[in-house]
C-alpha cells in the first residue's frame, strides 16, 4: 500500500515534472524567440544606426553644399547687383556718348555749312580781287598812256620853249635891227603873242594833265591799298578756312574715336548682358537644385 501510494506520488511527481519540463521547454522556446527577436531588433538597430550615420554624413554634406550654394548665391547676388550698377552706369555713359555724338554731328554740320559759306566768300573775294587786278591793270595802262601823253606834251613844251628861246634870241637880234626891221618886229610880236598863248595853253593843259595824273596816282594808290586789304582779308579768310578745316578734321577724328569707344562699350554691354544671362541661368539652376 505504501509502495502503491509512493508509486502514485512518484507518478504524480513525474507528471508534475513533465508538466514543469514542458513549461520549461515552453519558457526556453519563448526565451529563445525573445533572444532571436532581440537579436533581430539589435541587427535592425545596428542597420538603422549605420543608416543614420550615413544619413547624418550625407546631411552634413548636403548642409555644406547648401552653405556653399548660399555663399555662392550671395556672391552671385552681389555680382548681379554690381553688374546691374555697372550696366546702369554704362547705359548712362552710352546715353552721354550718344548725346555727344549728336552734338558733334550737329557741330560738324554747322562747321561744314560755315566752311561752305567761307568757300563761297573766298570765291567772291577771288573774283573781286581779279576784277580789282583787271581794274588796276586798266588804270596802269591808262596811266602809262597819260604818262606817254604827258611826255609828248613835255616834249612839245620843250620844243615850244626852245622855239621861244629861239624867238627870244631872234627878238634880241630884231631889237638890234629894230630900226631896219620894224615890220618884221611887229610880225615877230604877233608870232610871239601867239606862241605865248600856245605856251600858256600848253601850261594849262600840262597842269590839267598833272592834276589828272595826280588823281590817277591817288586812285591807283587807293586801289593798291584796297587790293592789299582784300589780299590780307583773303589770306585771313583762307587761314580761317584752313583752321575751320583743321577743326572739322579734329572734330571728325574725335567723332571717329567716340564711335570706336561707343562700339567698344556696346561690345562690353553685350558681354555683360551675356554674363548676366549666364548668371541668371546659374542662379535658376542653383535655386532648382536647392529646392
Amino acid at each position: 500500500r505504501i509502495i502503491r501510494r509512493q508509486r502514485q506520488e512518484l507518478r504524480l511527481l513525474i507528471e508534475e515534472l513533465k508538466d514543469r519540463d514542458r513549461e520549461l521547454n515552453d519558457m526556453v522556446a519563448v526565451h529563445e524567440r525573445h533572444i532571436q527577436a532581440w537579436e533581430d531588433d539589435r541587427q535592425k538597430i545596428l542597420t538603422l544606426a549605420e543608416r543614420c550615420s550615413l544619413l547624418a554624413s550625407e546631411l552634413n554634406e548636403r548642409n555644406a553644399v547648401i552653405k556653399s550654394l548660399t555663399k555662392r548665391l550671395k556672391l552671385l547676388e552681389s555680382q548681379h547687383n554690381d553688374s546691374k550698377i555697372t550696366l546702369e552706369s554704362t547705359e548712362q555713359k552710352f546715353k552721354e556718348l550718344t548725346q555727344k555724338v549728336t552734338d558733334s554731328s550737329v557741330h560738324c554740320q554747322a562747321l561744314e555749312e560755315k566752311n561752305q559759306s567761307l568757300h563761297c566768300s573766298i570765291l567772291e573775294l577771288s573774283a573781286k580781287t581779279g576784277q580789282l587786278q583787271a581794274r588796276e591793270q586798266e588804270l596802269l595802262a591808262m596811266l602809262q598812256l597819260k604818262d606817254k601823253a604827258l611826255i609828248e606834251t613835255t616834249d612839245q613844251i620843250t620844243e615850244v620853249t626852245s622855239r621861244f628861246q629861239t624867238l627870244e634870241s631872234a627878238l634880241r637880234t630884231a631889237k638890234v635891227n629894230e630900226f631896219g626891221c620894224h615890220r618884221e618886229q611887229q610880225d615877230l610880236k604877233v608870232t610871239l603873242s601867239d606862241v605865248m598863248c600856245q605856251v600858256n595853253k600848253m601850261k594849262g593843259i600840262l597842269s590839267e594833265k598833272m592834276k589828272e595824273s595826280s588823281k590817277n596816282q591817288e586812285e591807283i594808290s587807293h586801289l593798291k591799298q584796297e587790293n592789299g586789304c582784300l589780299r590780307s582779308e583773303l589770306v585771313l579768310a583762307v587761314e580761317e578756312a584752313h583752321r575751320k578745316d583743321q577743326l572739322y578734321q579734329f572734330t571728325k577724328s574725335k567723332q571717329v574715336r567716340i564711335e570706336k569707344e561707343l562700339s567698344s562699350l556696346r561690345q562690353v554691354c553685350v558681354k555683360q548682358q551675356r554674363d548676366l544671362h549666364f548668371l541668371h541661368v546659374n542662379l535658376d539652376s542653383s535655386q532648382d537644385s536647392r529646392q
